[in-house]
């Protein structure tokens, strides 16, 4: 693996490969490696970027909105030249500019039942930067069906949260059954969001991602960090599987997010 890394990645990846766990085995094994990254805002954008930077090979980057100047604040892979773009396609020039070695796959849609599957089997990892539970719900069932490992991040206002799931179990619908009632958690452009708490969040993300990809430390599954941006506390609970999971218990009831309807709670249908 050594000898496929030029003089050039030698120079760029350098902080990365003096470093025992990684060498050049390891940044090479980086450069092989798919991530699917399913939104490029606040979360993914941050996502995107250290995941180019360190040499991630390939990137699929999932998302259908336009930039908008109210994003500016926060999704930092996109600038003011790009407002009235669409995200992938900001973020793809992004990473064009920041590191050549890297592939970017952009998919301007929005994740659904009917392309998930297929879109998850290319990649190794998928990192979930959405920000709505129809849309976790989804990743999450269609990671565990096809044992791909997803990395969570969600923020609120000052506040956000971070895991890894396996694609084994526990699994997300663990961590929440039901999505809430949909006026119990408003978006952000209604409760606002630190600026910087996303890419606090995301960055932490795109670690968890890297560690995956190198088989290296401990990863958060099984546990959810909590960060409050206000007090600078790091909060860490532990998360189980339930058994009665639909997707991952001891008696799931579905092999198929055909069978799952992604709106309103995410209930699975019978």
């Amino acid at each position: 693996m050594a000898a496929s890394l030029d003089p050039a990645q030698l120079d760029r990846y350098s902080r990365q490969i003096v470093l025992e766990s990684v060498g050049p085995d390891g940044q090479g094994q980086l450069l092989d490696s798919a991530v699917l990254v399913v939104g490029v805002g606040g979360l993914g954008a941050p996502v995107v970027q250290y995941l180019a930077a360190a040499g991630v090979g390939r990137l699929g980057l999932v998302d259908g909105d336009v930039v908008e100047r109210s994003n500016l604040q926060r999704q930092v892979v996109h600038g003011t030249e790009d407002v009235g773009r669409a995200k992938v396609d900001s973020a793809a020039a992004f990473v064009g500019d920041l590191n050549p070695d890297v592939t970017v796959q952009t998919h301007e849609t929005t994740l659904s039942a009917e392309n998930a599957p297929a879109l998850i089997d290319e990649y190794d990892v998928v990192v979930d930067a959405t920000d709505n539970f129809p849309a976790r719900f989804l990743i999450n069932d269609a990671c565990t069906l096809t044992g791909t490992p997803f990395v969570h991040g969600a923020v609120y206002r000052f506040e956000g949260q971070v895991t890894t799931f396996d694609g084994t179990g526990p699994c997300y619908r663990c961590l929440f059954p039901t999505a809430p009632p949909e006026d119990a958690i408003p978006d952000c452009a209604t409760a606002g969001v630190l600026g910087i708490l996303p890419g606090t969040i995301g960055t932490i993300q795109a670690t968890e991602t890297i560690k995956h990809l190198l088989a290296l430390g401990d990863s958060l599954q099984g546990r959810v960090l909590h960060y409050d941006a206000t007090t600078m506390n790091v909060d860490e609970v532990p998360l189980q599987s339930r058994p009665e999971c639909p997707i991952c218990g001891d008696q799931p009831a579905v092999d198929s997010v055909q069978a799952v309807t992604y709106e309103g709670d995410c209930a699975i249908t019978e």
